[in-house]
């Protein structure tokens, strides 16, 4: 099967795409996507096999995450995606365990973005447990893997969308001094989305955090924000 969806995967090659997206997922020497391969597809096709492929065997998902393609890693992790929304509680937990022990393969940010919070992020949302939260959550946010913290931040998304905030803000504060711009955009994305569910809270954050703030994590956190009260914010 594995071979099956492989070959699928090489008839979509876009030889053009492939070139601008290994320019746009900086795969030159030093930048942070150094070396990586692209063949072109878009996020709709490859979101298209992944659910046509959903009922891979895991063995098999295992390898095509290991890939050196981009988008076959890409949809393996939506393939994932789409076995732990339908799975029990037990297959989820599997999965989580999985995609814990293979964050060396969710190398970029789209990787990132298009699957911790459906997998971990959901995961942690309904576990009982606080401290098993805390302890997974700061275990990613305090590696020196750039792709390990920004999975702790992106799958605060989960929580966000129920209505608590407060890991998105704990972490956001953790990132205040992070080297890293791709770190600060996902922190200020986050804000930003927090800011819909809490305005009040968001602005509290920023009045006390604002001059350690990355320029970056600022102004994504406010671009909902009216206007005016935006510019009050940049010129601080």
């Amino acid at each position: 099967m594995n071979g099956t969806i492989l070959k699928e995967i090489k008839t979509k090659r876009d030889k053009f795409r492939s070139e601008i997206l290994s320019r746009f997922f900086k795969t030159g020497k030093g930048q942070y996507g150094e070396g990586d391969i692209f063949w072109g597809l878009t996020v709709p096709l490859s979101r298209k096999i992944a659910i046509k492929y959903k009922d891979l065997p895991k063995k098999e998902v295992s390898l095509l995450l290991k890939n050196k393609v981009h988008e076959v890693r890409l949809i393996a992790l939506l393939i994932l995606v789409q076995k732990y929304k339908k799975g029990i509680e037990k297959e989820k937990k599997e999965i989580v365990d999985f995609y814990l022990k293979n964050t060396k393969y969710i190398n970029n940010w789209d990787l990132v973005d298009l699957s911790a919070h459906h997998i971990l992020g959901d995961y942690l949302l309904n576990l009982s447990s606080k401290k098993r939260i805390e302890e997974i959550l700061l275990k990613l946010a305090k590696s020196k893997n750039l792709w390990e913290q920004r999975i702790s931040m992106v799958s605060t998304f989960a929580f966000i969308r129920k209505g608590n905030i407060k890991w998105t803000m704990t972490l956001a504060k953790m990132f205040l001094d992070h080297k890293h711009d791709l770190m600060h955009k996902a922190s200020g994305w986050m804000l930003r989305e927090a800011g819909k569910r809490d305005a009040i809270q968001l602005c509290k954050f920023l009045d006390k955090n604002i001059s350690k703030m990355p320029r970056t994590m600022l102004r994504y956190s406010i671009e909902k924000f009216p206007e005016h009260i935006r510019k009050e914010y940049l010129k601080r």
